[in-house]
């Protein structure tokens, strides 16, 4: 058991490892008011992949993959991107706490950003693919509680890498002037929109499918 864990961690470390929209906002929110504020924007990000477990555990991944519920998943999330990278621009000057300042900025505000931004078809249709196929074999060829023993697993391997980053950022953040995190803020805000962009090209590719 302890070894299938381990190797879960590991699963769950490498692939929060590559940049994605969860990422960029963490890394945004960390530089502009902390530690905490980062992480729980993580934290948004992780409720999310935890409650597409349980839907995995509850074989609803087969309703979640199918090509009309896709579709609408792009165009939600290009919805969602569109609306955060433009208010990550608008007010990338606003709420900027330096370290021993007050932080305007709310925890439940930050976690809402993670829970948008992870609601993405890019990270949901990667969960039902990859995570997917791993999650229904270990529910196919063992028990409900090794099942369990590799969500937790994978789920701690992104809380890993998680913690890593903010501390890197807030101790980076430190260093940085106010000016040089609302150039970061604007350029999340433009990396999201590009996400947004890239998700509308999937939702109208696969409208013709269908048109």
């Amino acid at each position: 058991m302890v070894t299938l864990f381990l190797a879960n961690v590991l699963l769950g470390l490498s692939i929060a490892l590559p940049v994605g929209t969860v990422t960029v906002e963490m890394t945004k929110q960390g530089l502009k008011n902390g530690f905490m504020h980062g992480w729980i924007v993580g934290l948004g990000g992780m409720t999310v992949n935890l409650l597409l477990i349980i839907l995995l555990y509850s074989g609803l991944a087969t309703f979640l993959s199918t090509p009309i519920i896709q579709m609408v998943m792009w165009l939600v999330g290009a919805l969602f991107l569109l609306y955060i990278g433009y208010d990550s621009i608008k007010n990338a000057d606003h709420d900027i706490s330096r370290p021993g300042e007050k932080v305007k900025k709310s925890f439940t505000s930050s976690y809402l950003s993670g829970l948008l931004v992870a609601i993405s078809p890019s990270n949901l249709i990667f969960w039902l693919s990859i995570f997917g196929t791993v999650l229904t074999n270990s529910l196919e060829t063992s028990s409900s509680f090794q099942f369990l023993i590799v969500g937790i697993g994978i789920l701690s391997g992104i809380l890993i890498h998680d913690l890593g980053l903010m501390t890197i950022v807030a101790g980076t953040r430190r260093i940085f002037n106010t000016l040089y995190i609302k150039r970061v803020s604007v350029a999340a805000g433009f990396v999201l929109i590009g996400f947004s962009i890239y998700f509308l090209y999937q939702f109208i590719e696969n409208m013709k499918v269908y048109f």
